[in-house]
């Protein structure tokens, strides 16, 4: 007489099965857990070593510029007082700074006129002949004007350098370290909000405080913005074709398939075919917004056209068959009927498509953009063709330089670059809850 069993009570197999539904869950909830942490350190990282380029040390001092000194021909003539470089306004600058700091009793001690400059950004005196030969008529007037601290006295403000530290370092002194302190205690330096890192353009190795993204964001969105205006009609195009009207043969089989590999070639592939077709071919120019947006709309285009034909295959049938039964033609089918329905799906895979290109940097190397570039692009179209750079390749380019400062600023532009890339996702997540329909 075999013994029966109750619903009530568990016998080993289902006891068993309980346990690997719990251990199952105990991993699936590690595995979360361990993923969500991941992205916690990685963010926080970046946003610790990166949040400190937003915020730049300056100091203002009141300058006197000499006339006899900054126009020897006395004629104010810009061709003539352009002769007078960069080196000549430093000594004049740091004269001014001293006499400044004598004037307010702050003790000099240790700091020799060299060092004083040493304190001042190599960008200070370029600006600063900028704006004489912009208007002569300052020429002997005593201006306050305010200028960026060095790297190195910027980083102590931002705990990147110490005295124990500047005593090893050869490009700054303790003694510079208590006299800018001093300076900062006494009102004339302070840390502050830096818009210049978001507009300005990119600086030499030896100016890593006035380096800026202005360029590289320009660069990004001219590329985007040609990326956009070719891969969506003609990936949606194809889609439509492919999916609504192309017969059904080998021929669309083996389409299909290159491009389903196309999507999974790697993005530096796309860099060596843009440099063979489009540079040494086409003769377009390097590191040109054009030549960048070329390549990654040849790197889109699958992306772009795989979302797109999930997207029209989702429509019901039902649909196609209701505008066809009324009469409706195949193209009217499909354009006032299955598009409309298709098209959060299809501006999602755009958006998404766009934010994958937009964080690319092998392609663009290849094409040129890591070059240094200084020069912002002229207005579309013919901007499209000016030297620029791009986010991705900005950070990289930072990235290998040797000043501390660069690394940092390096983790700014990821953190600028993450704003994009997170705007662009909310942004395809905000139009399909706008336009999608359920059915």
């Amino acid at each position: 007489m075999t013994q029966s069993s109750s619903l009530l009570t568990a016998d080993p197999r289902t006891r068993a099965r309980n346990r690997a539904e719990a251990r199952f869950r105990a991993f699936g909830l590690a595995a979360v857990i361990t993923g969500l942490a991941a992205l916690a350190l990685l963010v926080i990282s970046v946003i610790g070593n990166g949040a400190g380029a937003f915020r730049q040390t300056y100091l203002t001092i009141p300058v006197t510029l000499s006339a006899d000194r900054l126009d020897p021909e006395g004629n104010r003539d810009p061709a003539e007082m352009a002769r007078v470089t960069t080196f000549g306004y430093a000594p004049l600058l740091a004269q001014s700074l001293q006499m400044h700091l004598q004037a307010e009793g702050i003790d000099l001690t240790g700091v020799s006129p060299q060092a004083l400059m040493g304190m001042i950004s190599q960008e200070a005196p370029a600006q600063v002949r900028a704006m004489v030969l912009a208007n002569p008529d300052i020429l002997g007037e005593t201006l306050e004007l305010e200028m960026l601290a060095s790297g190195r006295i910027d980083g102590y403000f931002k705990g990147r350098v110490t005295l124990e530290s500047a005593e090893r370092d050869a490009n700054v002194s303790p003694a510079q370290i208590r006299l800018a302190q001093a300076m900062a205690d006494a009102g004339m330096m302070e840390t502050r909000w830096n818009w210049a890192f978001l507009t300005g353009p990119d600086a030499s190795d030896q100016r890593p405080e006035a380096a800026g993204l202005g360029v590289a964001i320009l660069g990004s969105l001219y590329m985007i913005g040609v990326v956009l205006v070719l891969a969506l009609p003609i990936g949606v195009a194809a889609s439509i074709y492919l999916e609504e009207f192309a017969p059904k043969n080998r021929l669309t089989d083996i389409i299909e398939v290159n491009i389903s590999n196309l999507a999974a070639v790697p993005s530096i592939v796309f860099g060596i075919l843009g440099l063979a077709i489009f540079i040494n071919l086409a003769g377009l120019p390097q590191s040109a917004p054009i030549v960048g947006g070329l390549v990654l709309t040849l790197m889109t285009l699958p992306t772009i056209i795989i979302a797109t034909r999930a997207a029209l295959r989702a429509v019901p049938p039902s649909i196609r068959s209701a505008a066809l039964g009324l009469g409706a033609s195949k193209m009217q089918a499909v354009f006032h009927h299955v598009l409309p329905l298709a098209a959060p799906g299809i501006l999602t895979g755009t958006i998404l498509g766009l934010a994958q290109a937009l964080g690319e940097t092998a392609p663009l190397l290849l094409i040129g953009m890591v070059a240094f570039v200084r020069e912002y692009p002229d207005m579309p179209p013919e901007g499209l063709f000016d030297p620029a750079s791009a986010l991705p390749v900005q950070v990289y380019n930072w990235t290998q330089r040797a000043d501390p400062a660069f690394v940092e600023r390096a983790a700014g532009a990821t953190i600028v670059l993450l704003v994009f890339l997170v705007a662009m996702n909310l942004i395809a997540v905000l139009l399909r809850r706008r336009f999608e329909r359920r059915w």
